[in-house]
């Protein structure tokens, strides 16, 4: 059947079960890979088209007047299907529309084999940016005139799945096997096309850029080659041919601009390597630090042959470091140098690890399908095995777990898999490199188990380092949670479970005595029982003890820090007995499984099996250790622990955390004093022009670092305007709708003019949700396009790009949309903030660094508090100009920043701008006036 029809509907909206109708058909057809014909015709579809919807298509109620009925055009369209593939973008959209319409006009349901382009893309192209069809359009480079119109989409659709075509020819036919395999869980019927173009590479000459082993098809890693430069230019005339006038800047940058404190930046990073000083850089948004740090990296470790490491908190800018700044650098500077990418082992596939899964038999559902779909086509792609290149589904990533290099437990280096390894080749890249990137979790594991993670290293530059010691302190704490607990004994499973106990036994038939599988379940059976016990225990002894409490962190969680000697001594008796069963039958099962081995031994127990068996022995002496620390472990004054629970969550849903409560000593210890020279530099390192808060810290005061304060270059004082209302109610505990009224009101207003563009920043998320719910009800006809992180779906990255879509968004943020989050021009030209960025009073790290502060006779609220809350705040600032055209208002709801006495800290430590503090009336016509 090489005859295939494509399909595109636009529609009154998302509902066929519903009242919503057909306004639009379009139908592409292909034969021999050649488009032959079309069609398309408008529909009246008996309601009124919202509005919405016309501003989205184009489609007005008036265009549809004079079209068909559905029921008029339903025999033409079916006739068009016969002997076809069907073929849409979202299969089950138009096939549910369009059976719904042929149901209700009495015609028999259409019940050809379908495929589905977004499904066979997803395969296809797993690194793709996103499966939307105008995105995707955009990133194969299908040109799309006329995007949410039908004929338009089809015909795109159809060129769409011959760009698919082409990919299913250029894949080895060890690849296409394993999809003919996987194919029976796919929602499209591919075997056909899978199994042609298998057939047909069984002829084409092999790739020498793919590699076959064990059946598995995978992009050959590059032969590694190391060539050692040497240096004949001074760093002052480095400088000088890419910074001044003439130079390879300003050749290779149309829209260069020479910035003063670029060139600052680096002089200073030099003298920080040359003199082995640590330094401390705070380059205000602007300034162009990526740039100026990385060319003193580069020139120092070229010249000294010594690698430098630079690390970052966010994989964002890692990947803007790699793909952005890398390249451009490599344009501006006249010799060559090695650059590396550095993760932990949990971000790389193991080809081993997939190898095995995919020998035995596959224990799928859609999910894993579509996963093991992907990563067969990509590794036929990936450089570096690297799972951030992807977008895997949600439940893709615990398989992926399963098949990282963390699961490769003592890799033997006379392995063949050993050589394949891309996590090995990851590290054999960076201790060939001059520059390593590599983030602050790393780092951090590094710093605290030098298990050569990272190679040897004496110089660093750490990036966004206001975050570096939380990144510490979460490292060197403990964190542990039912879902992990609850799906790594599932992973063992009971011997008639199709998971790993089962299929290790699979290879040995009756090796394994009846007595102990009878012995193996029961004990898997309680401990299950026990540890799910535990957990809705804890569920309900933070619930009870937090009971009413509104305050949900800003994830949306309830967060209760507990101390053993000063709970209620009944329950926590309970608790500590409810853990010490869970820990007794943790250590059954460790025996367990070290007997299953010992059985298995005398049959030759494959090295792999036996491997496997022990890892997860190891895994669960982890859970004992950790649960031990928790709750059976005397406190110490030097530790904070705390609970966190679902607030709507399932009743099991508990996460466990523990953290130093102090750790400037501990990397003074261990980091600042055993290194040459750590350079921290981050848009928001002072508080009043001041390092001294940062510098108690991290432990820097016996190190006597430098310091550099570096402006940024734009105008702020021209480009804005910041705005608080004097006459907004006032917060007090528990009562804070008038304030999210006026809040909302104001937002609305703000909107109007200057056309919505408009990012809110809140502290708390159940105040983000009662906003967004109250906007909705407050705005007339969807005025605006409102996206709300946790309710809007989508990444943060996501509902970044779908608010820049709309020409009138409203994008309501908390937690991590303080920062890094880049919105430059006229997409974002008003910046709310609802409050001051405090931690609440009740938050587990903040009560316990306090109570730490206070018995060293210390003031809390202005040595941790406040600094905190003025750090987050100048980071939410910064989001509103990121270049020398931007304008824009900055909105603050809260007046403590003009009469609370600690207000003036947050005031001083941003540029100097223009501040207006009057009614909110009078604030709205200044910005109408501005604008």
């Amino acid at each position: 059947m090489q005859r295939y029809v494509v399909i595109d509907l636009e529609t009154t909206g998302n509902n066929p079960a519903k009242t919503d109708k057909i306004i639009e058909i379009g139908i592409v057809v292909i034969e021999q890979d050649t488009i032959v014909d079309s069609y398309s015709t408008l529909l009246h579809p008996n309601k009124e088209i919202p509005a919405f919807i016309t501003n989205l298509t184009g489609i007005s109620n008036e265009d549809v007047a004079d079209a068909p009925l559905f029921e008029n055009i339903a025999d033409e369209v079916t006739a068009m299907f016969e002997n076809s593939y069907l073929i849409a973008h979202n299969v089950p959209f138009d096939l549910g529309f369009l059976n719904g319409e042929l149901t209700k006009s009495d015609r028999k349901k259409l019940k050809n084999p379908v495929l589905d382009t977004v499904e066979l893309a997803r395969i296809l192209f797993p690194s793709a940016p996103s499966y939307k069809l105008n995105q995707l359009t955009d990133y194969l480079q299908i040109n799309h005139e006329n995007p949410h119109r039908a004929l338009s989409d089809a015909f795109v659709t159809a060129k769409l799945f011959l760009k698919l075509k082409e990919k299913l020819a250029s894949l080895p036919y060890e690849t296409l096997e394993q999809l003919l395999r996987l194919e029976k869980w796919l929602k499209s019927d591919a075997y056909a096309l899978f199994n042609y173009y298998k057939e047909q590479n069984v002829f084409v000459e092999k790739n020498d850029e793919i590699a076959i082993y064990q059946g598995l098809a995978y992009r050959r890693m590059n032969h590694l080659e190391k060539e050692d430069n040497v240096m004949d230019l001074s760093f002052g005339d480095y400088l000088d041919s890419i910074y001044e006038s003439n130079g390879s800047l300003e050749k290779n940058l149309s829209f260069y601009e020479k910035r003063a404190g670029q060139r600052e930046m680096s002089e200073m990073i030099f003298d920080a390597f040359q003199t082995r000083q640590h330094a401390l850089i705070e380059a205000e948004t602007g300034t162009g630090k990526s740039l100026a740090y990385l060319l003193p990296a580069i020139y120092d470790a070229v010249s000294t042959h010594k690698r430098v490491v630079i690390s970052t908190y966010t994989t964002q800018l890692q990947t803007q470091l790699l793909e952005e700044e890398i390249p451009l650098i490599r344009r501006l500077i006249p010799f060559p140098f090695r650059v590396a990418l550095l993760k932990g082992k949990g971000h790389y596939i193991s080809l081993e690890k997939l190898h095995q899964e995919l020998v035995e038999p596959l224990q799928s559902n859609y999910d894993i399908a579509l996963t093991v779909a992907m990563l067969l086509v990509w590794l036929t792609e990936t450089k570096t095995g690297d799972v951030d290149e992807i977008q895997l589904p949600s439940s893709g990533y615990l398989f992926f777990r399963r098949i990282s290099a963390d699961m490769e437990e003592g890799v033997d280096p006379s392995s063949q898999w050993f050589y394949r390894s891309h996590y090995q080749y990851a590290k054999k890249r960076a201790q060939q490199a001059h520059i390593v990137i590599t983030n602050h979790a790393l780092l951090c594991t590094d710093i605290f188990h030098p298990s050569s993670l990272l190679p040897v290293y004496e110089r660093a530059i750490i990036d966004e380092a206001h975050h570096f010691d939380a990144t510490v302190s979460k490292h060197y704490g403990l964190k542990l949670d039912y879902m992990h607990m609850h799906y790594t004994l599932n992973q063992l499973g009971r011997t008639d479970e199709q998971k790993l106990v089962h299929t290790i036994l699979s290879h040995y038939p009756s090796a394994l005595s009846e007595e102990t599988k009878v012995l193996w379940n029961k004990l898997l059976d309680d401990t299950r029982y026990e540890t799910d016990d535990l957990f809705r225990y804890l569920f309900q002894y933070v619930s009870k003890v937090r009971k009413g409490d509104k305050s949900f962190s800003d994830i949306g969680r309830t967060q209760y820090r507990f101390e053993a000697n000063k709970e209620d001594q009944n329950k926590w008796t309970v608790i500590k007995e409810m853990v010490s069963r869970v820990c007794l039958h943790l250590r059954d099962l460790v025996h367990g499984l070290v007997m299953i081995e010992a059985e298995l031994r005398v049959n030759q127990l494959h090295q792999e099996d036996k491997e496997k068996l022990l890892a997860s022995a190891e895994r669960l002496q982890i859970f004992i250790d950790q649960l031990e620390q928790f709750f059976l472990v005397e406190d110490s004054a030097q530790e904070v622990k705390w609970m966190e629970i679902e607030a709507y969550g399932a009743k099991n849903a508990v996460y466990l955390y523990s953290e130093p409560t102090d750790i400037a000593n501990l990397l003074t210890d261990v980091f600042f004093s055993v290194k040459e020279s750590i350079v921290l530099t981050s848009a928001t390192l002072t508080i009043e022009n001041s390092f001294q808060y940062i510098v108690e810290r991290l432990g820097l005061q016996t190190e006597n670092p430098l310091t550099k304060k570096i402006a940024s270059p734009f105008s702020y004082a021209d480009q804005v305007q910041l705005m608080v209302p004097n006459d907004f109610p006032t917060i007090t505990s528990g009562h804070n709708d008038e304030f999210i009224h006026a809040t909302c009101e104001a937002v609305l207003s703000l909107a109007e003019i200057t056309n919505g563009r408009m990012l809110v920043l809140f502290t708390s998320y159940d105040m983000l949700r009662r906003s967004h719910s109250l906007l909705k009800e407050l705005m007339e006809n969807d005025t605006y396009a409102l996206f709300a992180q946790g309710i809007s779906s989508g990444s943060r990255e996501r509902l970044k790009k779908n608010f820049q879509t709309f020409d009138k968004a409203i994008l309501l943020g908390t937690s991590s949309f303080w920062e890094g989050v880049d919105i430059p021009g006229e997409d974002l030209s008003c910046l709310v903030i609802v409050r001051l960025p405090f931690q609440p009073p009740d938050h587990p790290v903040l009560e316990a660094k306090s109570k730490f502060l206070k018995e060293q006779g210390k003031n809390p609220f202005m040595q941790y508090a406040l600094p905190n809350a003025v750090i987050r705040f100048k980071q939410g600032f910064g989001r509103l100009i990121r270049s020398s055209s931007d304008r824009g208002i900055v909105f603050i709801c809260d007046s403590r920043i003009i009469t609370a006495r600690y207000g003036k800290y947050f005031i001083r430590s941003i540029p100097k701008v223009p501040l207006f503090f009057d009614t909110t009336h009078e604030l709205m016509n200044r910005a109408e006036k501005w604008f």
